[in-house]
C-alpha cells in the first residue's frame, strides 16, 4: 500500500466540521431521512457532542476526511457510538473497523460504565462489523433516540 493510501484516524479538529455534517448528511439521506435532531447535532458538534465529553474522530485518507463516529456521554455512565459513516466511495475497504477499532480504545480509557449504540436493520453490515468487535444486541433501556432506531446493542455483553 502505498503512503497516500493508507488511512489514518484523527481527532475532531474544526477545520473538519463541515465533513462532519457532510460524511453524516450523505449517509442519512442513502438509508433514511434527515431528522430535526441530526440537524441540529450536525451543525454545532462542539455543543452536542463534544462539550458534554464526547469525542469526534475521522478517517483521512490521501488528504480527504472519508469517515467519521463519534462517542457521546449518556446517563448511567453509558457512551454512545454515533454518527458513525464512511463515505460511499471508500466503503469495503476497512476504514469504518479502523473507526470502530479507535472508538473501543477511546471508550476502554473513558472509565464509563458501558458502550452501547442504536442501528437499524436494513444496516446488515454495519451490524455484521459491530457484532465482530464484541457488542451484543439488547432491550433498549429507554425510548430510541432517533425514529429510525430499532436496533440497540451493547459492547462486550
Amino acid at each position: 500500500m502505498k503512503k497516500s493510501d493508507q488511512v489514518e484516524i484523527v481527532p475532531y479538529d474544526p477545520a473538519y466540521r463541515e465533513d462532519f455534517k457532510r460524511l453524516n448528511i450523505e449517509w442519512l439521506e442513502a438509508y433514511f431521512r434527515v431528522e430535526e435532531a441530526d440537524e441540529k447535532i450536525l451543525s454545532d458538534p462542539e455543543k452536542y457532542i463534544l462539550a458534554p465529553g464526547g469525542v469526534i474522530f475521522f478517517a483521512r485518507r490521501g488528504g480527504e476526511i472519508v469517515g467519521t463516529c463519534a462517542l457521546t456521554p449518556r446517563g448511567n455512565g453509558a457512551v454512545a457510538l454515533s454518527r458513525m459513516g464512511v463515505t460511499q466511495s471508500h466503503r469495503g475497504k476497512g476504514i469504518g473497523r479502523k473507526l470502530l477499532a479507535e472508538a473501543i480504545r477511546w471508550y476502554e480509557k473513558s472509565g464509563a460504565a458501558f458502550l452501547c449504540l442504536e442501528s437499524n436493520t436494513l444496516l446488515e453490515a454495519a451490524i455484521g462489523l459491530y457484532e465482530s468487535v464484541g457488542f451484543a444486541h439488547a432491550e433498549h433501556p429507554e425510548p430510541p433516540t432517533h425514529e429510525r432506531s430499532n436496533v440497540y446493542m451493547i459492547y462486550g455483553e
